[in-house]
């Protein structure tokens, strides 16, 4: 019983590094993939900044630059708290083994000394005959015939001690040095996040001064996604209306299988899911809500739904803005019907019918679909164009339940 106790209490310790390493070596991955990141955005940075006129562009990759930055400071605390675990940890073992070996070389050197007195057979016969009886003498002749043994054994409990020692050493050096590099890179990203905020105000002043130009902008970019709104809204209300007569048509002649009664009164949601085939779309898209595709395969997003201000431009998004790669592959997000492909100021965009949703995928420079054709998730649509604004490869992605936006963040699979 005292056994099973120990086994499972190792097995517990086991457990908890086990955990622990794989822990440290996320927040490893972690700082990482903030290097690539911050490495990237200070190469767009450094190409923006050779235009002497502060734009837009430069203040959204400072900061953006910013922010991951604050992210990497606190990723390094968290990793700075693993490692000061880990150092008091292997401090703990490198003491309990320096007991363990002294103990060790104590008992050995009371055996060497008892070998030492009975170095002799007349030594070790006069230890067998000293014996009371027969089973004592016994007892001291089978002790004799182990002692050597048990003495080997002992000199390399001594030696395998002394290597955990030296093993547990070697780590808690290596560890202490991980501390100090990360510490020194968490100090020298502080100082570049000291300097980036103060670049961020001055490109900030630079900006204040324009304002004309930037009410101007405002102005030109609100009017296209405005368009852009109209657009992908004329769409759906078309493709209701048409729904609306298929299926009226269908009722009055009581052709075509089972059909949602439609009538003038009706719904919209229970025009677009009026067949079968289209309710099952429906649900299936509903069901499939959080874990549905990014409609690029790398992208962060940098406008959310609603309003969004920036540095005196401020917008109203139906949907989210997604900077992802130059000529980055734009698909679409779960199976479903092209409902209208159009050309907004330039570039552009493709509508999809999933039942009772639709979703938008706009700021396009090229498309391979066709309206009427039908897709499955993750196929190609088109490739991303760069944005007016900030010169970002950007999609802009929308989500549509009727003629209702719906937030599209809620419905795509967390990165």
């Amino acid at each position: 019983m005292k056994f099973t106790k120990i086994a499972l209490f190792l097995l517990i310790i086991l457990a908890g590094l086990k955990v622990h390493a794989q822990t440290s070596d996320e927040l490893k991955q972690k700082r990482e993939k903030y290097n690539q990141e911050l490495e990237e955005l200070n190469r767009e940075y450094e190409e923006t900044a050779n235009n002497k006129k502060s734009s837009l562009k430069q203040l959204n990759l400072l900061r953006r630059q910013i922010d991951i930055r604050e992210q990497k400071i606190n990723s390094i605390n968290s990793e700075v708290r693993q490692l000061d675990n880990q150092i008091s940890e292997d401090n703990t073992s490198v003491h309990n083994l320096q007991s363990q070996l002294g103990q060790l070389k104590k008992e050995y050197a009371a055996m060497i000394q008892f070998a030492y007195r009975n170095r002799n057979s007349y030594n070790k016969l006069e230890f067998i005959f000293g014996a009371k009886d027969f089973n004592q003498a016994y007892k001291r002749m089978k002790y004799l015939q182990e002692f050597a043994g048990y003495r080997e054994r002992q000199a390399q409990y001594i030696e395998g001690t002394e290597k955990d020692l030296n093993n547990k050493i070697t780590s808690l050096d290596n560890t202490k040095k991980e501390k100090n590099n990360a510490l020194a890179d968490q100090v020298k990203e502080k100082v570049t996040l000291n300097k980036q905020k103060k670049d961020e105000t001055r490109v900030v002043a630079d900006l204040s001064k324009q304002q004309g130009q930037l009410a101007q902008q405002q102005r030109d970019l609100q009017r296209k996604i405005n368009k852009i709104n109209q657009e992908i809204r004329d769409a759906i209300r078309r493709e209701i209306a048409k729904k609306r007569a298929e299926a009226e048509k269908a009722n009055n002649a009581a052709a075509n299988g089972p059909v949602k009664h439609v009538d003038n009164r009706s719904s919209d949601n229970t025009v677009l899911t009026a067949t079968p085939e289209d309710a099952k779309l429906s649900a299936d898209f509903m069901s499939n809500r959080g874990h549905l595709p990014w409609p690029v395969a790398n992208g962060e997003i940098t406008t959310h739904m609603g309003r969004n201000k920036f540095q005196g431009i401020t917008t109203e998004n139906d949907g989210i803005e997604i900077k992802t790669n130059e000529n980055a592959p734009v698909r679409v997000i779960f199976d479903g019907k092209v409902q209208a492909v159009e050309n907004v100021y330039g570039a552009y965009l493709v509508i999809v019918n999933h039942g009772a949703y639709f979703t938008a995928y706009s700021n396009l420079k090229s498309v391979s679909v066709s309206k009427g054709q039908k897709l499955t998730t993750k196929q190609l649509i088109g490739t991303a164009a760069n944005d007016s604004t900030t010169g970002d490869p950007t999609v802009s992605f929308s989500v549509y339940k009727g003629t209702e936006p719906v937030n599209p963040e809620t419905w795509l699979k967390p990165e």
